[in-house]
């Protein structure tokens, strides 16, 4: 029989916890947020569990097994050599080859892909595939640079990270400013590089070892998940008004599958501000941001220029009614005040499709109000679970059909809800998804951990 552990020794447990964490990783709040968001529900899950304290299960988890930082240098068209950081953090390799994109961008330091590869390690076991966590890229800004610039860039960046990558150690994908193009030039210096044809990243194009169904699975997986959460609480989403961040692949994709689902995709953003549709976006003003976004490279408030019914706003969407929230953008997009106002206007579920996108106030007051709160590491695993499937294409040289993979995704993300169902259940009130998805993919890693010994 387990042993009940008072909640206030749990707590004091996890502020002893958490001040080793903060004292070994001064300056980086991103990370020190992640972990603590973690550890709070997985504290009470293993605090009768002495097999997982006497191995340091979660001291050793936020612990980057390998954390690789490089210089990138390269040419810009007026001949000048500009140099970059770059960088990738193998996290975990408990459970399989370190799997996690690469993210060009300003704002990217070791906090955030630290963040990036620790929240990867769980999300990677939810969705049952052998993927350990990773995570890389560069403070390298894709905006505004000419396709040549962009090629000599992630020719330099690969030149050094082809390296410590391999289709069994660690398999690298796309992320926020490293899409299709940015894999292929990647993909083909490693090639070059290396005289072999591999899965070693995945996103390629369906030319050269690619998945179907790959840039749709993060956003479709997401709304996936959300349709299970309301499912589970006897409710749908037909009819639902849905706030939507983000404008590209991840946002994109996530208002096509509510619309297909019956519900009403009222906004999309980006850096400049966002874009508001109350009847919901049609199929054709979607595609016509993918356009935007994926080959003009524009902003989105060029979307109220072109469609009467929709308008422009600065700032971010949170303060428009509706019933569902899927932030798609980036970190920390809801701040404890957006929640508020999103509580007021009467939000009945969110779902994280962005990586970390709500404060830990918001989380707070979410699960205060029993706003049924779904969890990145759960909600846009479909991303991942996808990746893991061109991971096995490109072993066995074959290609599934559209039709399979779409129906793989949905029976993963139906199974990682029922995951979080099965270790997130209450007897009063909601389903507590955050406590679920920590819980069912820390036993996974932490189980295969204690198998290698102390490793």
């Amino acid at each position: 029989m387990s042993k009940i552990v008072s909640s206030d020794k749990v707590n004091d447990y996890l502020e002893r916890y958490m001040e080793g964490v903060d004292k070994r990783n001064p300056g980086q709040p991103e990370f020190t947020q992640a972990v603590r968001e973690v550890a709070s529900t997985v504290f009470p899950y293993i605090a009768d569990k002495p097999k997982y304290h006497e191995n340091q299960i979660l001291e050793r988890m936020a612990e980057p097994e390998r954390a690789i930082s490089f210089r990138v240098p390269w040419t810009d068209d007026k001949g000048n050599v500009r140099t970059n950081r770059g960088y990738r953090i193998q996290f975990n390799s408990s459970i399989g080859p370190y799997k996690g994109g690469i993210r060009f961008h300003p704002s990217v330091n070791e906090s955030i892909l630290k963040f990036l590869g620790y929240e990867q390690t769980f999300k990677n076991s939810l969705t049952g595939l052998p993927l350990g966590g990773g995570k890389g890229g560069a403070n390298f800004n894709p905006k505004g640079k000419s396709d040549n610039e962009v090629m000599r860039f992630c020719q330099s960046f690969i030149t050094e990270l082809y390296r410590h990558i391999g289709e069994d150690t660690d398999v690298p994908a796309g992320d926020i400013g490293v899409g299709g193009r940015e894999i292929g030039y990647m993909f083909g210096q490693y090639k070059r590089i290396t005289n072999r044809f591999v899965g070693v990243l995945t996103g390629k194009g369906l030319e050269f070892g690619g998945s179907k169904m790959r840039t749709e699975a993060t956003g479709y997986g997401a709304i996936f998940f959300l349709r299970n959460m309301l499912d589970q609480h006897k409710n749908t989403i037909e009819g639902k008004r849905v706030l939507v961040s983000g404008s590209g692949n991840v946002a994109t994709h996530a208002c096509e599958k509510v619309l297909q689902l019956g519900g009403s995709p009222l906004t999309m953003s980006d850096s400049g501000g966002f874009v508001h549709c109350p009847d919901g976006f049609s199929q054709e003003q979607i595609d016509w941001v993918k356009e935007l976004k994926t080959v003009r490279r524009g902003r989105i408030s060029e979307a109220a220029d072109e469609f009467n019914n929709i308008t422009f706003h600065e700032g971010r969407p949170w303060g428009v009614e509706a019933d569902c929230a899927v932030p798609s953008a980036t970190q920390n997009e809801i701040n404890g005040d957006e929640a508020k106002t999103l509580i007021k206007n009467g939000i009945k579920a969110v779902a994280e499709a962005a990586n970390m996108p709500c404060e830990q106030a918001a989380v707070d007051a979410f699960v205060d109000a029993d706003v049924l709160f779904g969890p990145a590491k759960a909600v846009n695993a479909g991303g991942v679970g996808v990746s893991g499937l061109e991971m096995s294409q490109n072993s066995a040289r074959i290609a599934w059909s559209e039709d399979d993979l779409r129906k793989l995704l949905e029976n993963m993300m139906n199974d990682i809800h029922n995951s979080c169902v099965e270790f997130g259940n209450t007897s009063d009130g909601p389903v507590d998804y955050l406590a679920g998805a920590n819980i069912a993919g820390f036993v996974k890693v932490a189980d295969a951990m204690l198998s290698y010994g102390h490793v």
